[in-house]
């Protein structure tokens, strides 16, 4: 190749740090260049953004095997083959019609547990303030707590969408740090409404369900994904909700790198269909939670956590365009 036709490449990569706008993308190394969720810009500038991306590094609610506070960079490193491509079944590019920046992480000090629900709470409320709407990368469970606390105080009493194979509403006193109670608390403090919430995949037993609707992963596998969507949808309706995914709602032999996983599970494939075909849930966010690195085996865990996360942008997208035409 003579020197004249060498294509100058140095505006390209990097454009976690270098991008100059929050929309459309630019080609990247999947391989190389400096990390971020689909390569969003990380920006704290909140002027003109549809949806932050941040993420949670904190699993000290955990009731079993630790390692989830590594689950944001894990799935961002996930997400780098979903960056260059136009979204499948989607058809677009997201990117083109939805403004997102990656946030970076919520700072917490890890001497001061007490302090985690006003930390992460009083995140979300000025990410909230600027008009963006959240997509957060946990983390274990917990931190859908004072997510919700904050997305409560904007938006009222919501429903949630809780994909799962726990329901998290075992027994709370009110100031327990704890992965598997945190639903209860959020019940019982009005933000959430139990009755147009649906708990997805479920697989492990409480005495109680405290008027939550549970779809469980035995029901799904005998009864189909369009019934489980009927379902979900005749519940929640078109009520405000929230949405939740914990990524061991997945069967370990799709998620294996996660802190509580319990057999029996939910596909990849399942889960997808289920997800994307309750596009028309009037969401107003979404956490992703559980994924835990040092468990995982070739990323598996962490690639469908990047897949689910960036589905819900896709949602996003297509809701946005909707509203354009």
């Amino acid at each position: 190749m003579s020197e004249g036709t060498i294509k100058d490449l140095s505006g390209h990569g990097d454009q976690a740090f270098r991008a100059v706008k929050n929309t459309g993308r630019d080609h990247e190394m999947t391989y190389g260049g400096v990390l971020s969720f689909l390569r969003r810009k990380y920006s704290r500038d909140l002027s003109g953004v549809d949806v932050v991306v941040s993420g949670v590094p904190y699993d000290c609610a955990t009731s079993h095997r630790p390692g989830t506070r590594l689950g944001p960079n894990a799935i961002r490193a996930a997400s780098v083959q979903l960056a260059e491509l136009k979204a499948f079944p989607f058809g677009f590019d997201p990117f083109d019609h939805l403004a997102v920046i990656d946030y970076g992480d919520c700072f917490f000090d890890f001497g001061y547990q007490k302090n985690v629900v006003e930390v992460l709470q009083a995140h979300a409320t000025t990410i909230l303030a600027s008009g963006a709407t959240m997509l957060t990368l946990g983390g274990d469970h917990f931190i859908s707590y004072p997510l919700l606390r904050a997305h409560a105080e904007k938006y009222g009493p919501l429903s949630l969408v809780q994909f799962d194979a726990h329901c998290d509403t075992w027994q709370d006193d009110g100031s327990r740090i704890d992965h598997g109670s945190m639903f209860l608390r959020a019940a019982n403090e009005g933000l959430i409404i139990p009755e147009r919430s649906v708990q997805i995949g479920l697989r492990t037993h409480n005495d109680f369900d405290h008027g939550f609707n549970i779809i469980t992963s035995p029901w799904i596998h005998r009864n189909g994904i369009d019934a489980t969507v009927e379902k979900v949808y005749s519940i929640v309706g078109d009520h405000q909700a929230y949405l939740t995914f914990d990524i061991d709602c997945l069967d370990p032999s799709c998620a294996p790198g996660t802190g509580t996983p319990v057999i029996g599970g939910l596909s990849s494939a399942q889960a997808l269909e289920i997800f994307r075909a309750l596009e028309n849930i009037n969401y107003i966010g979404m956490d992703l939670v559980e994924v835990s690195p040092p468990f995982d085996q070739s990323e598996i865990t962490a690639i469908a956590a990047a897949t689910f996360a960036h589905d819900y942008l896709c949602i996003q997208a297509k809701k946005k365009m909707g509203q354009q035409l």
